[in-house]
């Protein structure tokens, strides 16, 4: 599991553009997450339709972005059959309080990718 190579302009560029204004929001979610010890692997699945994955943190009507963001953990994607092997993931998984676990879903890309918080 890593970044895909395949990831488009097209899919960067609105991600991107859409980070940069719900950075601050995903990374205190995430520390919340880890504080209250829900999971060590916080996953935000995003995507421009609604999808049944995790549950709604930001719509896109909220903070006038080209995505919605969902908040779930690593133990919803192991029920769901969506990772298969919990460890790899586990091995894979960048550190939550540098860099942010999204699970993009959209028509033609679904994968995860990890995006680094802007520095302070």
């Amino acid at each position: 599991m890593q970044n895909d190579p395949e990831l488009s302009g097209k899919y960067l560029g609105t991600i991107t553009k859409d980070f940069v204004l719900v950075a601050d929001t995903l990374k205190e979610a995430a520390y919340q997450v880890k504080k209250r010890g829900f999971s060590e692997f916080p996953i935000f699945p995003i995507s421009k339709t609604e999808i049944s994955i995790g549950n709604l943190l930001i719509g896109k009507s909220e903070m006038d972005t080209d995505w919605n963001y969902s908040i779930t953990y690593l133990d919803e994607f192991v029920q769901r059959k969506l990772v298969e092997d919990e460890e790899a993931f586990k091995k894979a998984y960048k550190d939550p309080d540098e860099f942010c676990c999204l699970f993009v879903v959209d028509e033609k890309f679904t994968n995860f990718l990890f995006i680094p918080y802007p520095e302070d």
